[in-house]
This record gives C-alpha cells, sequence and structure tokens, in this order.
C-alpha cells in the first residue's frame, strides 16, 4: 500500500499521536491527514481493548505508521510519550511536525487545504498554532459507522468559548524551532533564549501570536490566546463528544491521560453547544472517502476496522446494562445546550425564560 499522490511530497511532516480505544476512529483520522499532506505517523497507545494496538500493528507493518506502547511508568501518558517522541528518527528527520489527538482535524481554508498550503500562507515560520472550534454532539445518539467529519457540523460561535475570548490552541513545528520540549498544545523554548532568537510564531491567520503566549509568561494563556481573526487560514476541527453511544464509551475508557477520569456534565455542556452551523471541512470528504476506501482494500486492515466496529458497539451495549450509565446516558440528553457560564450570565442578567 502507497501514500496517495501529493504535490507537496518533497516536504515531510510527521504527526505525533497518543491512543487508547480509538479502533474505530483510526482509519478516518490517518486517511485525512494523508490527504492535508501528512507524510508520516508516530502512535503510542495504552491498555487497548478494541483492536486500536492491533490494527496499529498491522498498518506499521506496511509502513503506513509507526507504533510504539506508551512508555509511561505512572498516568502521565501523553507527555511521557511526548518525551519519547522527540527522540525518535520519524519525529527529528521531519520538516514538520504536528502534535494532536484523534478527535482533531486539522481544517485548512487556503490554497490546495493541506499543511504546505498553510505554512506558506503564514510565511513559512517556525510554529503554528491553530485555534480549536468545539463541534457538538446536537442530539446525534447513535454510533455509525461513518467519517466524523460528515455527521457534526454544528459548534460554539468559533470565537467565543465557555464565556472566553480566549480558545486553546494545537501546533505545528518547524524541525529549527529552539525545542526545550513537546507540550501537547505547543512546543516550548527555554525561557532565558534571547528575544532575537525566539522563535517566528504565527496563529491561523500568519499573524504573531501574543507575547505572553510566545513566553508562556501567563500560566492562563500557556495553551490559549483569543481567537478573534486568528482563523482565517484554519481552524482545529475538535470532535470530543461524537454520537452519545461514542462519549458513554469515552467515558468508560477515560483518557490518555487520566484513567478512568469521569467526564462529567461540565464536560459535556461545555462541548455540546449548537449555536453555529460549519460544513467546510466537508470540502474534503470525496478525497476522505476515497483514501480510507484505499486503506480497505487490504483485507486484514477492512477486518480490524470491522472488528474494533463491533467491540465499540459491544462495550456500549454492555454499559447500558448498567443502571449508572442508563442515568448517564438520560442526564446528557436531558442537559441544557447552553455551556454553564452562559447559563449563569444569563440567570445573572434575568434574561432566563
Amino acid at each position: 500500500m502507497t501514500r496517495p499522490d501529493q504535490s507537496n511530497a518533497a516536504m515531510k511532516i510527521t504527526a505525533v499521536t497518543c491512543v487508547k480505544n480509538e479502533g474505530p476512529f483510526l482509519l478516518e483520522w490517518i486517511a485525512f491527514h494523508r490527504i492535508i499532506g501528512v507524510t508520516d505517523f508516530l502512535f503510542y497507545s495504552n491498555d487497548c481493548s478494541d483492536a486500536t494496538d492491533r490494527m496499529l500493528d498491522a498498518l506499521a507493518a506496511r509502513g503506513i505508521v509507526e507504533h510504539y506502547p506508551n512508555p509511561a511508568e505512572g498516568r502521565n501518558y501523553q507527555m511521557e510519550a511526548l518525551k519519547d517522541a522527540a527522540k525518535r528518527d520519524v519525529v527529528l528527520n521531519a520538516d514538520w511536525v504536528w502534535v494532536a489527538d484523534v478527535d482533531e482535524f486539522l481544517n485548512i481554508h487556503v490554497g490546495d487545504h493541506t499543511i504546505p498550503a498553510l505554512i506558506e500562507a503564514c510565511g513559512n515560520p517556525q510554529a503554528i498554532s491553530v485555534t480549536f472550534q468545539f463541534f457538538a454532539n446536537d442530539e446525534i445518539d447513535d454510533y455509525v459507522d461513518k467519517p466524523v467529519i460528515a455527521q457534526f457540523t454544528r459548534s460554539h460561535n468559533p470565537d467565543l468559548w465557555c464565556g472566553e475570548s480566549a480558545v486553546e490552541v494545537k501546533s505545528l513545528m518547524r524541525n529549527d524551532f529552539p525545542l526545550q520540549y513537546f507540550g501537547a498544545h505547543r512546543p516550548f523554548f527555554k525561557g532565558k533564549l534571547p528575544p532575537k532568537r525566539r522563535p517566528n510564531w504565527t496563529d491561523g491567520s500568519g499573524r504573531k501570536v501574543p507575547h505572553k503566549f510566545l513566553v508562556a509568561a501567563n500560566p492562563r494563556r500557556i495553551r490559549k490566546f483569543p481567537a478573534k481573526g486568528a482563523r482565517d487560514f484554519a481552524t482545529l476541527n475538535h470532535y470530543a463528544l461524537r454520537s452519545l453511544d461514542s462519549y458513554l464509551v469515552k467515558n468508560d475508557r477515560g483518557d490518555v491521560n487520566r484513567e478512568n477520569r469521569a467526564f462529567d456534565d461540565t464536560y459535556w455542556r461545555e462541548r455540546n453547544d449548537p449555536a453555529w452551523q460549519d460544513t467546510s471541512i466537508q470540502r474534503y470528504l470525496p478525497d476522505l472517502k476515497a483514501e480510507m476506501a484505499r486503506l480497505r482494500e487490504d483485507p486484514e486492515i477492512d477486518a480490524l476496522h470491522k472488528e474494533a466496529v463491533a467491540l465499540h458497539i459491544a462495550k456500549r451495549d454492555e454499559l447500558l446494562e448498567r443502571a449508572e450509565y442508563q442515568d448517564m446516558r438520560a442526564q446528557l440528553k436531558a442537559a441544557s445546550t447552553l455551556p454553564p457560564e452562559e447559563e449563569k450570565l444569563i440567570a445573572k442578567l434575568g434574561l432566563a425564560g
């Protein structure tokens, strides 16, 4: 199996990610990133029970990804993996590195809608930080095996999230960035680096990132900055909820950073604001479906994907036999689609009802 033809194939772009029980969603994420210009993938997995690790092993055997067990000895899975990633050849030899999660999709609005086009539009800086847009569940209950980017089209106002104008980012990094260490949301350089040696770093509109973000001077702004005007060239679509079925399975799984963390009602409500409709990422659907089909032409890959889907559905069914998950499902279906902070403000202003 070979990579799809790409006019920018000379640029080596490595995507780094950590996964746990993401089997049904792997092929979409890999296919999507291949069509936007990613040439190499570095996956770390831990404690998978839904064929995620076996699918990654099969993809690695075909040269499509590199896959390693997460090296973390404690529970700090993501940071330990990123520390290990910084030493891997697939990262060291890359022109650019993209650190992201399997529910995050880089939606590029310029040129041919690839990462090289984004880099060119931003003036080829040493880092680009792209602003999140959190996509709502929008009353989609049932898990179905079709692309996530085709199903979920509504989000908060992209300029505002949970009563704040500053929204989190994820970052692309060029190979000459003066790296001290990778963070999950942005790279860091040594705090005492002289101003003239600080990296050229832009937002998703090609503007210089705010100074306090650049130097990590404000603990509340280390991984976010104001979103208004920051998405002219790219947005990071974040599908943290997906279907209600998948959210229940995610809640049971925990996440890559903390085992068995309960995602409470607040996490759901903060990300389930359907105020805005945005279908722009669906420009990629024809190429995405074609690339997913190419990956699934391999009988073993196709069988592993089908197994992951079946295991995902079976886990949902198992969870819904428990009273606590029945209650959780009912609670989430009944929850307000107003973010908690917005609801508090409305109540304070006496505008409710």
